[in-house]
């Protein structure tokens, strides 16, 4: 009987001994790679780093990887083909999942089967603004320009496609204004081109110009929001200024399709533990961003509504691109 139990006991202890690695191994925390679309120094870039740093006491490292081009759809391929573990994410505008299946007529990713939603970030506006090429100081100022030479006048965006190319095709219609578009593979780059000289107007998110336009190297001469934006609140809406056009938009985070729904809400809660933080709520609002933080389900609503809020402003336009 002794015998027996010894045995027993022998295999029992090894048993637990052959499970403590793998134990060890599920309770550490995992590492996160944040892929976003764009060049460092633009907002969506400023943004996942500022969300690495509130997520760093979450995970075993946090990495932002910059993957520019094709207005976000270059980083959208890298994550969809990343392995479901919930080390893989991406952080975007809301662009590339609800616009480009309209704008788009090929696209190799699908917006709704190719990802996981996992939390809607942030909210925020856009703005207009001139460059010292321009000489203008306002909205009027900018459409009399416009006006008077048809398609002379240009204007720079983060990408053809882009949310803010889109805003400023519907800027020239909604004015009755001919503009040229100019794309770019991100913010930092347009800006470069603006302070240059070599275009005269730039279509983006606030953030990317507010201190370029408080040094006076440009000028921020309209905001697209229902109300002023606070980083610049000397600024006046585009209706304001007569035009008839309201336009905001967010940030989100999705990983690749197939998260196991514990992986995929173990990321929403802590990317809206980290967004809801103090310090980082303070410096989202400084930067003009509407701090979130939802679930993945207020994430696939807020997705499903804007494609649908899209579909028929986008074909009026008749905007197609390939």
């Amino acid at each position: 009987m002794f015998r027996r139990t010894l045995v027993a006991s022998t295999l029992a202890l090894a048993a637990t001994a052959a499970l403590l690695p793998a134990q060890a191994q599920t309770s550490e925390k995992p590492p996160l790679k944040i892929v976003v679309g764009f060049p460092p120094g633009g907002s969506a870039d400023l943004l996942a780093r500022l969300l690495a740093e509130g997520l760093k006491n979450d995970f075993s490292s946090v990495i932002v990887e910059n993957k520019p081009g094709a207005g976000g759809r270059i980083a959208l391929g890298h994550v969809k083909r990343a392995p479901a573990d919930g080390q893989t994410v991406v952080l975007l505008p809301s662009g590339p999942m609800v616009l480009f299946p309209h704008v788009y007529k090929k696209l190799d990713y699908d917006a709704v089967t190719d990802f996981t939603p996992i939390s809607l970030l942030a909210h925020f506006q856009f703005s207009v603004v001139a460059g010292p090429a321009s000489g203008v100081k306002n909205v009027a100022e900018m459409l009399a320009k416009a006006k008077a030479a048809p398609g002379k006048s240009t204007y720079g965006t983060p990408g053809q496609g882009t949310l803010p190319h889109f805003m400023g095709v519907m800027f020239g219609q909604k004015a009755g204004a001919e503009l040229t578009h100019v794309p770019f593979q991100g913010g930092g780059p347009a800006n470069t081109a603006l302070l240059g000289g070599h275009i005269d107007y730039k279509f983006d998110v606030v953030t990317e110009t507010a201190e370029l336009h408080r040094a006076g190297k440009v000028r921020i001469i309209a905001v697209t929001g229902t109300q002023r934006d606070p980083q610049v609140p000397e600024v006046p809406t585009l209706k304001e200024q007569g035009v008839d056009m309201e336009a905001t938009a967010w940030f989100a985070m999705y990983g690749p399709a197939g998260l196991k729904p514990e992986v995929r809400d173990m990321l929403s809660a802590a990317v809206a533990k980290a967004v809801r933080t103090p310090a980082l709520k303070t410096r989202l609002l400084e930067q003009g961003y509407e701090p979130v933080g939802s679930t993945p389900a207020e994430l696939a609503a807020a997705q499903k509504t804007d494609l649908q809020r899209w579909a028929g402003p986008i074909k009026a336009t008749g905007i197609q691109l390939d």
